[in-house]
């Protein structure tokens, strides 16, 4: 009787692991990307929003889609966060996995609902440790896995050091991409310190980290898509990203 009860033990029990097993198996996808958004106090809600909708606009653009859906595994997944002081990360929308034009306009419908909730000043270390944090902990895997922040300034007010977040997140196998937003409503160059140089010194970093910059309302749009393209297409073109 025993040796009956063992036996059929034995038969049940593959069938017990099975759903825990499938449980713990990840979504595959060709880049995890934390779109990391400056919401600091010098941003008020209209520039929020048209940061947002330069973001909608790209990841719709069919430039944007072509190379999603062209890349390995023919998806990538997204998550878009607003960051201010060291206690201050919104995410704005979770991960979302975008692998046609039709996720693609969800992930931006999603992306234009108010309102904002991250406030204070610069902390961009805590950023970059908070969107470092949500890559580790999703449900996902790639062999690639980015940050892009975005910052009107190079500024660190509270939180760790940004030096000491960016080599923790480059140890872990994550790159860091900047966009350096020298204006969001003029023309020209008013920031009063090279921003982009900045960015390169302090912020970016990881395999093939770059910088691209937006100095215009016409130049955000097509920085982010240009940013999107060759993050997901992981393509350098031997030049500089910023070039037209």
């Amino acid at each position: 009787m025993r040796f009956g009860k063992l036996r059929l033990l034995l038969i049940l029990l593959p069938a017990l692991w099975i759903p825990a097993a499938l449980s713990q198996e990840k979504v595959e996808v060709g880049l995890e990307l934390v779109l990391l958004a400056d919401a600091t106090g010098s941003i008020d809600d209209a520039e929020i929003m048209f940061q947002r909708q330069g973001y909608a606009k790209a990841i719709t653009n069919p430039d944007v889609i072509s190379a999603i859906t062209s890349s390995i595994y023919g998806r990538i997944a997204v998550t878009y966060v607003e960051w201010g002081d060291a206690a201050s990360q919104d995410v704005v929308v979770s991960w979302q996995i975008i692998d046609s034009a039709e996720a693609a306009e969800k992930f931006a419908n999603d992306l234009l609902v108010p309102p904002r909730r991250a406030f204070g000043f610069n902390a961009i270390g805590s950023a970059l440790l908070f969107a470092k944090d949500l890559i580790e902990k999703n449900e996902i895997w790639s062999f690639r896995r980015v940050i892009d922040i975005s910052a009107d300034s190079a500024n660190n007010w509270s939180g760790p050091p940004i030096e000491a977040a960016r080599d923790a997140v480059v140890a872990a196998d994550i790159t860091i991409n900047g966009l350096a937003v020298l204006c969001r409503y003029c023309s020209g160059r008013p920031n009063s310190y090279d921003l982009e140089a900045a960015f390169e010194q302090l912020i970016i970093g990881g395999n093939g980290a770059f910088v691209v910059t937006a100095d215009n309302t016409d130049t955000f749009a097509n920085a982010v898509r240009k940013k999107l393209i060759l993050e997901i297409a992981d393509g350098r073109d031997g030049g500089n990203p910023n070039r037209k």
